[in-house]
């Protein structure tokens, strides 16, 4: 049960300078957090035990062969880049040294509450006979991208996961190489058909299709792949490595089933090629494109669906009619980044137009501006939502992931929704499954931060939160023309801001990750305003990829400044406004780790004020686990 603690601002006095550039910056008094005995006792003991546990885990973990290890650092190329498939590793870390990281560093890394393998590294979810479905792309033999499969987990409500066996392994010559990104379509007769990409025996990307070889299991433990796949092939023009990821089907006026591919042509034109079929073993390829973008590289992972105007229910894929917008989707290979856009489909030339073309796929709206990728969607007909994946990559070196034994995580599962107030952004916004999670709260109102200030949130555990904040400027006719975007960080100022929090943050402030809103003038006189995430000083380790993420965010006349935070550990989900904008972060504390991580309050515009309050969640762990076969679920 949840309980709720009331905080005074006035008793809330301590403030302490931002770090900037020029100085190593005044640290916060250290204040030390009061546990009772019997919880320390209990923690430190739980806490030798995962240690002990990871050791043994490292020790029984495979290294990679000689010559995978050589071919990556002496070609400083990415994983997975050989194999025609984005990369899956981080080119610039190859040639750092590693940090000198611990077994603690690493065990405190891993999440609580996010899905993620019980071990190495990590397509088409869906929700059938009262259990959600996760398959997600998995080796289980590393934890660095290769032999991929398809791994398999349950839940009834998105947060606690139950690992499954595999459902499928590369085994055919059509996916030997790999059972790579695929989608579910749950027919009106009760059916389930996948449809995943393939690498076969000669490196060429193909479309297979399977089913559940047995639809009375609720689990869906066992997959048929079809005897006749693969069922679709490359088409003339397109590179055998271009062709993949195909979507979930929707039901066109005609009576047919239709999906879309993403592929490229003249190397830079970014496409979503269309196909026709009636029994998902025959296809057609219709002519023309659903949309082409140039200048944008290879699609990958498209995802095409429809939202309502004004709705506040998700849709069905196959949903037609008027009141309806259709979001096209894609991955782009080239920059490793989703893009999304809002405009009109037409059922009977199946070709789909951006509502605004400046901001089409891949040159305008991102899905997520942190890290993340892959993203894919499903309608969640039990309680009539569109539910939202993302991947969430390692941004440290593979080095470092082999040691840990685990790679990569899930986001959140978020709903999608049109944001009927702009008419030109989705809001993304945590399922309300989450807050089952929610343990103590504590309330602060109305905290008055001044201007180049931090100040102290005393909640106890950092590393496990959900936090609602809202922010109000004390006088916003301070007009001054200023460079727009996120800056060069947190320790940027303008007038305005930047303001926000500081998750993961250590007592000295030696290791910080801001959040934060920086509001700026623009040369007309408007008011633009940034949502951003700040890793440079997230972690002291050298071979982490640190950098300044975000996006401009719409704040309407009548909202203050608002944000959503999910904490878990290595992970940070930001929720700008009601989720028009989001920001993943990967952070790599070494010492803003366990008991010394901390929250903050901070400001560092130079000429207003900011008023907060917040209410601050501790969240439990989803205690994710092998699916347990001798109980009653």
């Amino acid at each position: 049960m949840e309980s709720t603690t009331f905080h005074d601002p006035e008793q809330n006095s301590a403030f302490y300078p931002l770090l900037d550039r020029s100085s190593g910056g005044l640290a916060p008094a250290t204040r030390k957090i009061q546990l009772k005995g019997f919880a320390s006792i209990i923690a430190s003991f739980v806490f030798l035990l995962a240690l002990v546990t990871l050791v043994i885990n490292q020790i029984q973990e495979q290294s990679p062969s000689p010559t995978s290890k050589s071919a990556s650092f002496t070609k400083l190329q990415p994983r997975g880049v050989a194999e025609g498939v984005s990369a899956k590793s981080n080119p610039s870390l190859l040639d750092q040294v590693s940090f000198n990281w611990t077994n603690a560093m690493f065990y405190w890394q891993r999440t609580a509450y996010h899905f993620q393998p019980e071990k190495n590294w990590m397509n088409g979810p869906l929700f059938y006979k009262g259990w959600y479905h996760l398959f997600y792309q998995y080796n289980p033999d590393s934890a660095v991208w290769g032999n991929i499969t398809w791994g398999h987990a349950v839940s009834r409500d998105l947060i606690h996961w139950l690992y499954l066996p595999l459902a499928m392994v590369r085994d055919r010559w059509y996916d030997i190489n790999g059972v790579w990104s695929g989608s579910a379509t749950l027919l009106p007769d009760g059916q389930i058909v996948m449809l995943y990409t393939g690498e076969t025996n000669e490196s060429v990307q193909v479309q297979n299709l399977a089913y559940p070889a047995n639809l009375s299991d609720p689990l869906l433990i066992d997959w048929f792949k079809y005897p006749g796949n693969p069922v679709i092939v490359p088409p003339n023009g397109i590179q055998p490595d271009d062709f993949r990821d195909p979507t979930t089907a929707w039901l066109g006026p005609d009576g047919t089933w239709r999906i879309t591919i993403g592929s490229r042509i003249k190397s830079t034109i970014g496409i979503s090629l269309v196909y026709q079929t009636t029994n998902f073993t025959n296809y057609k390829l219709l002519d023309g494109v659903l949309h082409a973008v140039p200048g944008t590289g290879m699609w990958e992972c498209v995802d095409f669906y429809p939202v309502a105007i004004n709705g506040t229910v998700g849709l069905d894929t196959s949903t037609l009619g008027p009141g309806i917008k259709h979001v096209l989707k894609a991955s782009l290979d080239d920059t490793k980044v989703d893009h999304y856009a809002l405009g009109t489909y037409d059922p009977v030339t199946d070709k789909w137009t951006p509502d605004n073309p400046e901001e089409d796929v891949g040159i305008g709206l991102k899905v997520d501006y942190g890290r993340y990728y892959a993203s894919k969607t499903f309608f969640d007909q039990k309680k009539e939502r569109r539910i939202l994946w993302g991947w969430i990559d390692e941004t440290d070196s593979e080095t470092a992931d082999l040691r840990k034994g685990w790679a990569s995580v899930q986001t959140i599962p978020r709903t999608v929704l049109h944001d009927s107030k702009t008419g030109t952004h989705l809001l993304q916004w945590p399922v309300e499954e989450v807050e089952s999670l929610r343990l103590n709260s504590r309330v602060f109102k109305e905290v008055v931060v001044e201007a180049g200030s931090v100040l102290p949130l005393e909640i106890g555990t950092a590393t496990q939160l959900d936090i609602i904040a809202e922010f109000e400027i004390d006088d916003q006719s301070l007009v001054s023309e200023e460079v727009g975007g996120c800056g060069d960080g947190a320790m940027d100022r303008s007038t305005l801001g930047p303001f926000g929090l500081l998750v993961i943050a250590d007592a000295s402030l030696s290791e910080l990750t801001p959040l934060y809103f920086r509001p700026v003038y623009t040369s007309d006189g408007s008011l633009d305003t940034y949502f951003c995430a700040d890793e440079t000083r997230s972690s002291k380790a050298s071979d982490v990829f640190k950098q300044v993420y975000g996006g401009k965010v719409p704040v309407l006349d009548d909202e203050n400044y608002n944000m959503r935070v999910l904490v878990d550990h290595s992970i940070v989900e930001s929720f700008g406004q009601g989720g028009r904008t989001v920001i993943t972060s990967r952070i790599y504390p070494t010492q803003a780790i366990y008991g010394a991580a901390r929250l903050f309050l901070f400001n560092n515009a130079s000429g207003v004020n900011v008023k907060a309050t917040l209410k601050i969640w501790e969240l439990n762990s989803a205690f994710i686990r092998p699916f347990p076969f001798e109980e009653t679920l």
